[in-house]
């Protein structure tokens, strides 16, 4: 391997470290919104699921709830990251589940994997990441049993914190940072119930769910300061020189505004669940 190449991979692995974090954060502050998020969508299950399949699986929060709601089902975590499902396969040792989830490594973009006939799919913050999402949902179809539920999960929004005037530089800039990443394709995805109809599933949703709570202060601030330090990059010319300066002094944890030193964060994000039905 060159140096390059050693540089490259060493940068790969620390951004999806960061990821991981990130993911991990977001299903702990985000708990009562993502349980109710998991019941919501699988009510429409018919039978008890043999066979689970979370695609673009993360860390594992999808992964992990279903195998603790459904206790006789096997789950199959799909990431192509290795940093990812190997934390998957430690999270469920921690919790007992190690027997019950497996792992299995794949680029959705390149080839659908062998998994095998599958009962329930999860796919949560991911449809919008792939490169054709109506060639995946056929994927899905197919792999899925007749009665099969497939159940997509999208953030409505990059999650927020901040209060409208910080004390510090312009009222709104939480706003206009999400905004600018609007403009830049973040997060877009659109309402999937057309394209889930046009594969031939029956579609429940869009149902939303909701987190809007101060909840452990220090928590909050620790959640914002990762998810903002993350975002911080990708503002370097997308905001005014004022605003990066304003995010720059609430990520430095010595500034008297700083993340870390405020108790007037609020975590708020939107979740939206469409449930889809194979006949």
């Amino acid at each position: 391997m060159t140096h390059h190449a050693q540089h490259r991979a060493s940068h790969d692995h620390h951004r999806e470290e960061g990821l991981a974090q990130l993911l991990d954060l977001d299903a702990t502050m985000s708990g009562d919104s993502w349980a109710e998020a998991v019941a919501w969508g699988t009510r429409f299950v018919r039978d008890s699921p043999e066979r689970i399949l979370d695609l673009g699986a993360g860390t594992g929060t999808g992964a992990l709830a279903l195998a603790r709601r459904f206790p006789a089902a096997e789950v199959v975590a799909v990431d192509r990251s290795a940093v990812m499902l190997e934390r998957v396969q430690a999270a469920a040792r921690e919790q007992g589940l190690d027997g019950r989830v497996q792992v299995v490594p794949a680029d959705l973009d390149a080839a659908w994997p062998a998994v095998g006939a599958v009962d329930l799919v999860w796919a949560s913050s991911f449809l919008h990441e792939v490169a054709d999402p109506a060639a995946l949902l056929g994927d899905v179809r197919a792999s899925l049993r007749p009665g099969g539920l497939l159940v997509v999960v999208e953030l409505d929004g990059l999650p927020r914190f901040l209060p409208e005037d910080l004390g510090i530089g312009r009222a709104g800039l939480e706003s206009r940072c999400h905004r600018a990443l609007a403009d830049a394709g973040w997060n877009a995805h659109p309402d999937w119930r057309p394209l889930l109809e046009e594969t031939g599933f029956e579609v429940r949703g869009p149902h939303t769910v909701s987190t809007a709570a101060h909840q452990d202060p220090a928590a909050t601030a620790h959640y914002a300061q990762t998810w903002l330090s993350h975002l911080r990059p990708a503002l370097q010319d997308r905001v005014e020189a004022a605003d990066l300066g304003t995010l720059d002094h609430l990520l430095a944890p010595d500034h008297p505004e700083a993340l870390l030193r405020r108790a007037d964060l609020l975590l708020r994000v939107d979740r939206t669940v469409w449930a889809a039905r194979r006949p």
